[in-house]
Order: structure tokens, then C-alpha cells, then sequence
């Protein structure tokens, strides 16, 4: 089926849209995504919809789906299981665009490395220059970074610049941890404190009482108590903070480093059976991969 320019971007949006939403898709969404006339697009629509390619939903939140064909005539897998690889842009995951297919065309070039990726989606969403992140893929984790610096919009396929390529590792916290965990005690002082992160060389330690978590004490609150005149001798159940973030110790560690950005923390207490077993810093995660 020949399908024209248009078209193909017509009926690449409308599947992208249903996807996200499984729902009915009306014609000015599509026109609004791809940056066309509503009138154009209806135009268009009614042409898929005669060669079979879209069905029309009636009434006040219908529109358009895609039918099989559609999926076929694109080469696409109905199943959907392809299209969760996102694409981000300065940082900011691009709506209405993932990563159906990536091909290395200089992978053995010694000084560039190029890649064609092919979307799911309109690369009218891109623009030359454009910074993106593609990633993680779901089998081996695979995050690239680049620039756009071309598009071919028949394919739906942009060219970029590969500056960066990491393998996320998706071995469980566990394995990277800091085991067994260095605490305190409800009781102890805020100089006790001080000289046991002086000792091991940490900037922080959880507060545990019957192998039961109270609360985590950091030199950020050691320095805040002092600047309001604490004294030394003051236990450190009276700065700690309550509220800690626990994390199990089978959860992947991929998984936790947007958890790091999301929150604003520094570490997180790894638990096993509800007992704290080890910690989890921001500086274990950079030891791994120091370019995140």
C-alpha cells in the first residue's frame, strides 16, 4: 500500500496516541501533535478509514483507532511489547515518542559513532540540535546520549551523534551496598557521632534500637544542631530524621537512581525481611557509573 507522506505520519500519531491512552482518538489531537491543519487531517482520515487502515468511534468521545491493518502495514508488532523505550529531550521524556529500532551505522568508525533510531512516533517532535536520551532499553539497559543532526521523515527515523553510551548494571542493590551497617544508637551523643563518622569516614549513619529502625543522622544535621546551640552532649533521637527512606535489597540498581533525583536524598537504608541489612549512597551509585 502506498501510502503518502502524510499519511504515514498520520497514522504513526494516531498509533502512538492510542497506545498511550487506549482510547479513542480524536482528529485535532493528531493535528495539534504533528503540528497540521485539523481540516487537513480529517481529510486524511477519511482516506485511511476507506482503504481500511482506521475505524471511527460515533459520539461526543469518539474519533479514530487503528485497526490491524494499520499495524501491518507499518511493520509494527500489535503487541506493543517494543514501544517502552523512552526518548528524552534535555532531560524531559519526549510524549508521543519511543524507540522502536536503533542501528549503529559507524559503530566501528575509531573517532564518531552514528545511529539511525527509528521512532514510534512523529519526528516532527525533534528538531536539529536537539540533546536526547534514549533509554534504558529493556533487555540490557542500554542508555545513549546524542545530538539530532538529521531526520528522515519517510522512515520516521532520526540520525544522531552518539556521545554516550552506558550499560546500566541490573544486578540487585545488594551486591553493592554497604554491609554490615555502621549505626547508632537513640541514646548516643551528637560528639559520639562526630567521632564515629571521623572513624569510618561516612557522612552519615541510621539510628537502630532491637534491630528495629528509628531514624538516620547525617553531618548535615550535626551542623544544623550546633549552629542553633546544641551542645555536644545532646542525644542524637533529638536531630535525627524519622522519616527514612527504606529500599529492598532485591530491587535492581538502575531502578534507584532517578528514586536519588526524585527525592532529593543522599542514601537509602537497604532492607531485607523489614530489618535494615546495609546503605545505599550517592556515591556508590557514581562509583558504578560516575557519568549519571
Amino acid at each position: 500500500m502506498d501510502l503518502s507522506l502524510i499519511q504515514r505520519d498520520i497514522l504513526i500519531t494516531l498509533i502512538t496516541l492510542y497506545h498511550q491512552h487506549s482510547h479513542s482518538i480524536k482528529g485535532e489531537e493528531i493535528a495539534d501533535r504533528i503540528h497540521r491543519n485539523p481540516g487537513t487531517v480529517r481529510n486524511q482520515m477519511q482516506a485511511l478509514k476507506s482503504i481500511g487502515l482506521v475505524d471511527g468511534v460515533p459520539g461526543p468521545k469518539g474519533g479514530y483507532i487503528p485497526t490491524a491493518l494499520a499495524y501491518h502495514e507499518l511493520n509494527l508488532n500489535i503487541k506493543g511489547s517494543e514501544y517502552d523505550v523512552p526518548i528524552s529531550r534535555d532531560g524531559v521524556e519526549v510524549k508521543g515518542a519511543t524507540v522502536q529500532e536503533i542501528d549503529f551505522t559507524t559503530l566501528c568508525h575509531p573517532d564518531i559513532c552514528h545511529a539511525v533510531i527509528r521512532l514510534f512516533g512523529s519526528t516532527r517532535l525533534f528538531e536539529i540540535g536537539d540533546r536526547i536520551t534514549i533509554g534504558p532499553t529493556p533487555v540490557n539497559k542500554l542508555l545513549i546520549r546524542g545530538e539530532v543532526f538529521g531526520k528522515d521523515e519517510v522512515k520516521q527515523s532520526l540520525l544522531i551523534a552518539t556521545s554516550e553510551m552506558i550499560s546500566l548494571p541490573k544486578q540487585p542493590i545488594r551486591e553493592y551496598m554497604t554491609s554490615p551497617l555502621i549505626t547508632l544508637r537513640s541514646l548516643d551523643t551528637l560528639r559520639d557521632a562526630l567521632l564515629l563518622f571521623n572513624h569510618r569516614h561516612i557522612h552519615g549513619a541510621p539510628v537502630i534500637e532491637d534491630s528495629i529502625l528509628q531514624g538516620i543522622v547525617t553531618m548535615s544535621d550535626i551542623a544544623s544542631a550546633i549552629e542553633n546551640n546544641l551542645p555536644l552532649t545532646t542525644p542524637v533521637s533529638e536531630v535525627m530524621t524519622d522519616e527514612v527512606e527504606e529500599i529492598g535489597s532485591d530491587v535492581k540498581l538502575f531502578e534507584v537512581i532517578n528514586r536519588f533525583k526524585e527525592m532529593q536524598i543522599g542514601r537509602l537504608i537497604v532492607v531485607e525481611d523489614g530489618k535494615p541489612v546495609g546503605i545505599l549512597t550517592q556515591s556508590d551509585v557514581i562509583r558504578v557509573f560516575p557519568s549519571l
